[in-house]
Parts: C-alpha cells; structure tokens; sequence
C-alpha cells in the first residue's frame, strides 16, 4: 500500500508504512497511537537498520465512529537493548485502546447547573467511580438528544460549548462524542475513549433539555442524584443526651451520628452552621430546625473527657470516630449532597477534629408529630398551612400536589419538578425535605384545573406560592403530567407496635398490636366489630404496606401468634387519617360481643389502589326533568330506585317526576376498581336482565341547604365496564356475555341519563333551592386510594316546573373551610344532621 487508507481492499492483517500513514490513521485511532508511531517515525529514521513493523487490526462496524482497533503488535527484525525494548513496548502497550463507554447498566450522567432548572447545565459522566466532563469538540444537537433522553428528558433543545455554565472538576472522560441521534444512551456513541482528550475544563459541554420528563420517567430520588461516597453515608440518626430527650418520641434533638459504610459517626461540630442542621432536620421528618445550648453540652462533653471511666477520650483520638467537616447550602435533600469531608485532608498524620466536641442539633416537629400538649413556637397561619395538600398517597407525606388558587383545588404539572420544590413542599406541610419528585401521575390523576407548570424553586422559600412558576394551561400540561411527592417523615416507632400474622403472604393476616395492659406492654388481638375499611387502611398504613385491599372480620383460617391471641383492643374507629390504630378511638375496658379466636379483625393490604371521582361538569350539563308514566317505572320501582310514596300509587296509572341528569365515574387510581365479590356472587335480575355485582354503587339525593334529606335515590352496579378509554388504551372491562366487570385505570364507567334509575324521584319536592348530590361507592364496599373525591355537590334551584344545576363540584375540590371532615361527610350521606 502506497496511497491513501483503502478500507474496501483491507486484508486480515493490512500492513501500514509507518512514516507515511501517521496521520492517515490517528484520526480513527486515539492519539496516543498517533504520537507512538511519529515516536518509532523518529527513532527509525536514526537506526535505519532496524525495520519495525505495526501490526494493526482493523474492523468496521455499523455504528457511528465505525473504525476501531485491536491492540498493536509490534515485531522487532533486530536485536534491542533491553531496556529500549521495554520502553518501546511500553509506549505501544501501555494506553488502553479506543474504547466505547461502559454499559447503560454502570454508566450515569447528571447536569450540573442551576438547582432550579433540573433540565440544563454541564454534562457530567460518571466512570470509575468518580465524575467527571465531556469536552465539546464535535459535539452537537443529536449528542445532546441522546444525553437528554439518558436523562430521563423527551428531547434537547440546545447544547452549550466553552463551559458555560462553569469549568468542572476531575478528569475530563469524553471527547469527539459522535452520536446519530437514534441512540438511547451515550455508551452506544463513538468517542476516543475514556480520559483520552487534549480538551481543558474550558472546553466543558453543557446541554439544554426539554423540561418535559419521558413518559415511562418516574421519579427524581435522592439516592439516584449521589455519587459513590454519597452513597456510603447511608443514614443519619440523633442520638438524645438529656434525660427529657430521650423520652421524646420523635426525638428531636441530640448529637448526630452519620452512618458512613456501615459504622455510625459522630460528626465534628467544629464549622457546622444552622444550614448544616437544616438538612440534618429534614432527612429526619422535620421542617425546620431549632438554636441548641451549645455551652451546655459543651460543660456535658467536657465532663466525660475528664471523666477516667468513659470510653469517649479514647475513641474520639480515632479518626474513624469521625466525620471531619461538613458544609451545605441548607437546600439539599440529603447529607451526601453537601461537601462532606471524612478524613483531614493528611489522612492519618492529623487528627480529626482537634479540640472539638461531637455536633448537637435540634429539630422542630411539623404539627402531625408533636405531642398533643405542645403548642408550636409561634403562630401558624390556618390559611396558608392549607394552600397546599397530598392526595391519595398510600403513606403519610406521600401523594399528588395539589395547590388552592382562586379557591379551587388544582394540580402541579411536572415539567421542571425537582426535588427541590418538592422539598419546599414538604416542608410547607409539616414534613421533612423531600425524598422522591414523581413525575407522570405517578401517585394518580386529578380532573380539576392544572395550576402551576415549571415550578422552579431555590429552596429557601416557606411555601410553594413563593417560588417562581408558570400557569399550567401555558405549556399544554395534562393530567396525565400531574406531580407527586414522598417527603421524609420523623421515625414514630408505630410501625413496631403492630404486625400481621397467619397470612399467606406478608401483605395479609390476622392484626396484632402492642399496648399497654395493666403497665405492661402486650400483644394481642384487634376484635372484629365495627372493623370496616377505614380501619384497615390505617393498619396497612401503620404497617408500611400501603392501602387496605380487604377489611377482614373472620379469620379462623389464619393462624395467630402463639400467645397473642386475646382481644386487647376493641371498639376501634378510624377516620382513615391517622397513623395508627393506637390513635383510633377505641373502648377503655375492652368489650368484644364475639369473643376471642376466629373473629379477630384481619386485613389485605395492597401498593396500589383505585380511585373512582365523578365528572361534575357533565351532570350539570346533562341534567333535566321528565314525567314518566308508572307503566314504564316497574323494574324501576323493583329496585327501589322511586321514593316511598310510589309504593302507594294506583299502579300503572299515574306518573312520577324525575330529576335525570348522566354521570361519568372516571378511575383515576393506579389499580382498577373490581366489584368486591366475585361473579358466583353476582345476583341476576330478571327484570333488567342483568347482574348486580354490586348492592348499591351510588346514592343521589336531593337535600335541603342545612342537610335535611328530600328525595334520593340509589343505583345498584347494574354493570361496572370500561364504557371509553383514553386514546391508545383498550378497554378490559365490558358486560356483554357476563364479562369480567371493573373499571380500567383511566378509563370510565358512563351511565347515561335515559337508563332506568339514573335519576333523583322529586315527585314529592316542594319548589326551592336545594343541595343535590352524588355519593360513588357511599359503603366503602371497595377499598380506594382517596374516599375524600367520592362526593360530589351540586346548587339546585327548582320551581316546580324547571330545575337549573349550578356549581357542581366534587367534595374536595373548594377550599378548606367550606368542606366537610370525613366523619361529617358520613353523617351527611345518612342523613344524621
């Protein structure tokens, strides 16, 4: 070969001058090849004699920067100095050879910029265990779509050259990264090869993603975002020194102690600011955080440093007793995320923290936590502690944001949601810093109005209202884009106090807790009346297993726990808010009708649930009035869907006045919505020639605006199907052929307004103004993520011959203090005011 590099007449083994074909290869080589042949060049041209051959492998493949090579083999045709020989060697050995970056599996990138723009900032790789930059030669708009779609975004809008957004730190891993754009990570794009660059940290590359996260996207959690010693400090606890301290539950104050591979630190209290027990605080539950007596528990420390019989002197000279110097913003999730320094910048030859003291912080409990006769250091705004909620969370500080404005209810679109604003969030509520950000309904969709959109807090701000945002109705934010959040919450120690036992699976079984009897801690059973799924669900949740599947009164098939079998609770009634059963409202002396054994209360529990809400928009459209004539109203009035007065009537003449409208119950859990028994239950109805699989799916009523109840009327499950889905979604659901029934996720149940019983009997309805309102599954024969969505509300005005339906809302949708706790909301539906 004389001329140009022919790829098309390779043979196995192509044999290159080397003098000629330096720089004809070392564009498709590392440049270290490069410099090793223009170094053989040189040391040839002097020893003429020796003729050197670089056997180079060459391969093509499909895939953009398609030529690598093998390992050179070098064949010396003379003899050598030894020690030549070796260097020589070494030059062509001794640097790894053009690599691609390692798998998807071990390969991360993150962006390291603004905190409140999660989408843009200098790109980062993480290889080896350390984090390093991507030089910007030849990078481009396909190289960023991939490192943008890597990082969880739908597309890049830009890139960014020069280090923009600042020089990074540590080795610069990638340059010349050639991608096509269609791949999904940048471990599949050619490059020189891991650290092989002649770029500098002013050459760092930046991207600009999309704010939109892909829709199989889920979350943003802290443990993702640390690198590798973030992921060794593992936990932070507070160890309580005072006697009051320790009796505290939760605690809240006492020196911190970070787990770091596996042994627990104290931490060096020499530079540890306010900020530092601001994020200590909210790992561990808590909003914010409160001044300590320094000079206390330094009299305290220094006591047992004088003391001869404490262990402390001789453990504190260790370094390993340790954690040097920390420094955080106050803004960060997690410690790991601060600049945390193990060890003295020596190692062993200097002492950690010399002449400090262990860090002592104090924590503030959010309302939830505190005990019932502590009253919070200063005032808190009833109005603004109630700007923002969490709905249909399975745990406590769990669930979809939802945010009060113009005094309705509505959601937070996800684009640009971090766990920065996620924590403030947190925080706003009562709860510690956040945990996780979801994105894509991951906790369920709302049907009310999307507030906000590109939510870009600092971290710094009190309430979510403080922070910079968009109108969600600006950047076409759906429903199904609604944002979620898991905060830290303080350690109660509830879920020791209760266990499951018999069951098939750890997610079921027979319930025992632990309470005091007679001064003594004991376990027991819970007994069975009055147990329903209210009770159930904060037993699932007390137990970390989610919501309740099934509340279980006979459970002689369940084995208990020798020895804790007698009923030590009983009367037990939840409102479904609390945390444990042992802040239910239950009997003094316990007194169970059933006794001990086969009727203790039991329970199903499940990570998913449904969560039907009715379309209000659609019954105030769609409502009307018609006389019909009795002739028609037989199967009707079989099933109990007319008023009292009809049972008194000259059958079939005569009519009755009904107030139809047509309702769309919609599933907007994350489970479908199943009758509670299967179809061998189901009871055929000749009349309509159809099962009923469920006794009563909804209550309509007709009220008077203090409550009293006029007319109702109620619809048995004639058929739970999927009557429509979302565009792409197939319906799994349909009545036909006694088909399965239940309700897809997404999907609804439509009950049209001309099928019998979809209607209120107003026969006996003086004119006025009324409350009408819809009650969805009014037993709780179905567990669901959230029964507060299940009323919905309308004003009525009739004047004996026309009805107007006006502001039709479900119950949770208005601000606070216009609604009903669940225990009134219960009332009402039976008609108890």
């Amino acid at each position: 070969m004389n001329g140009g590099f022919e790829p098309d007449r390779l043979t196995s083994e192509p044999r290159l001058s080397l003098c000629h074909h330096t720089h004809t290869h070392t564009h498709t080589h590392t440049h270290t090849h490069g410099r090793t042949c223009a170094i053989l060049c040189l040391w040839q041209q002097k020893r003429p004699e020796v003729r050197v051959e670089l056997v180079i492998t060459v391969m093509f493949t499909h895939s953009p920067g398609a030529l690598t090579s093998a390992a050179p083999e070098v064949t010396i045709m003379w003899s050598l100095p030894a020690s030549f020989l070796l260097l020589l060697l070494l030059l062509l050995l001794g640097q790894a050879p053009p690599s691609r970056p390692q798998s998807l599996g071990t390969m991360k990138l993150r962006l390291v910029g603004p905190e409140s723009k999660p989408e843009e900032g200098r790109l980062e790789v993480l290889h080896q265990g350390q984090w390093g930059t991507v030089c910007d030669d030849d990078f481009a708009l396909q190289e960023a779509t991939v490192a943008c779609r890597q990082l969880g975004f739908e597309a890049a809008l830009t890139w960014a050259h020069s280090a923009k957004y600042g020089p990074g730190e540590g080795p610069i891993w990638l340059d010349n990264v050639r991608c096509a754009g269609t791949e999904s990570s940048l471990d599949q794009c050619g490059s020189n090869g891991w650290g092989v660059s002649d770029c500098s940290h002013s050459e760092d590359v930046g991207v600009v993603c999309q704010p939109q996260r892909q829709r199989g996207y889920l979350s943003e959690r802290v443990s993702n975002a640390l690198g590798p010693q973030g992921r060794r400090l593992e936990e932070v606890r507070l160890k309580p020194i005072l006697a009051s301290a320790k009796r505290r539950s939760p605690v809240t104050e006492g020196a911190v102690e970070v787990k770091y591979e596996g042994h627990w630190r104290q931490v060096c209290d020499q530079g540890w600011t306010r900020n530092n027990s601001r994020v200590v605080c909210g790992m561990l539950g808590f909003p914010s955080e409160a001044p300590v007596d320094s000079h206390y528990y330094r009299k305290v420390w220094n006591s047992k440093m004088e003391d001869p019989k404490s262990r402390l002197k001789s453990l504190t000279k260790k370094n390993s007793f340790w954690i040097h110097r920390v420094n955080c913003l106050g803004t960060e999730p997690h410690m790991a995320n601060c600049q945390v320094q193990v060890a003295p910048a020596q190692g062993k030859l200097r002492p950690a923290c010399p002449g400090g003291m262990h860090t002592v912080v104090s924590c503030v409990a959010g309302p939830r936590f505190r005990p019932p006769k502590a009253k919070p250091g200063h005032k808190e705004s009833r109005a603004e502690e109630m700007k923002v909620r969490l709905r249909s969370g399975a745990q406590v500080g769990e669930g979809r944001v939802e945010v009060l404005m113009n005094r309705q209810w509505g959601t937070v679109c996800d684009h640009g949601w971090n766990l920065i604003s996620a924590s403030v969030v947190c925080r706003q509520l009562g709860f510690g810093s956040a945990r996780e950000a979801l994105f894509g309904a991951q906790l369920g969709q709302a049907l009310g109005p999307i507030h906000l959109s590109e939510v870009r807090c600092r971290g710094y701000e009190q309430t979510l209202s403080e922070c910079p945002s968009l109108e969600g109705s600006q950047n076409g934010c759906q429903h199904e884009n609604d944002a979620a959040v898991r905060c830290n919450i303080p350690n109660m120690g509830f879920q020791n106090q209760v266990r499951l036992a018999g069951g098939r699976s750890p997610e079921e079984g027979v319930v025992e807790v632990q309470v005091e009897v007679n001064g003594v801690q004991r376990w027991g059973a819970v007994c069975s009346d009055h147990w329903g799924l209210n009770e159930a669900m904060v037993a699932c949740r007390q137990l970390g297993l989610g919501f309740a599947n099934h509340a279980i009164k006979d459970t002689w098939y369940w084995q208990g726990t020798p020895g804790a079998g007698e009923v030590v609770m009983s009367g037990v009634r939840c409102s479904g808010t609390e945390m444990a059963l042992q802040q239910c409202q239950r009997h003094g002396p316990v007194h169970c009708s059933h006794g001990t054994g086969r009727f203790s209360a039991g329970v199903s529990c499940t990570d998913s649930a449904p969560d039907l809400v009715m379309n209000a928009q659609l019954v105030q459209e769609t409502a009307y009035l018609e006389d019909r004539p009795l002739s028609q109203l037989y199967c009707a009035h079989e099933e109990n869907c007319l008023s009292q007065s009809a049972d008194h009537m000259n059958w079939p003449y005569g009519h009755r006045r009904l107030l139809r409208f047509s309702s769309q119950i919609h599933n907007l859990g994350r489970a479908d919505f199943r009758p509670k028994t299967g179809r061998h239950s189901w009871i055929w109805h000749q009349c309509h020639r159809h099962y009923h699989s469920i006794e009563v799916f909804t209550h309509y009523d007709l009220l008077t605006l203090n409550g009293s109840k006029v007319a109702e009327g109620h619809k048995a499950s004639f058929c739970l199907e999927d009557t429509n889905c979302p565009t792409g979604m197939q319906r799994r659901y349909a009545c036909a052929n006694f088909g399965e029934q239940g309700v897809t996720v997404g999907c609804w149940d439509t009950y049209r307004h001309d099928i019998d019983c979809q209607w209120v009997d107003i026969t006996d309805v003086s004119p006025g103004d009324y409350i009408f309102q819809v009650v969805v599954n009014p037993k709780y024969e179905v567990a669901e993520s959230d029964f507060s969505n299940n009323m919905m509300r309308c004003r009525c005005k009739y004047d004996g011959q026309r009805v107007w339906l006006h502001n039709c809302h479900t119950g949770d949708s208005y601000r606070a203090n216009s609604e009903l706790s669940l225990e009134q909301e219960q009332r009402l539906r039976n008609n108890l005011i």
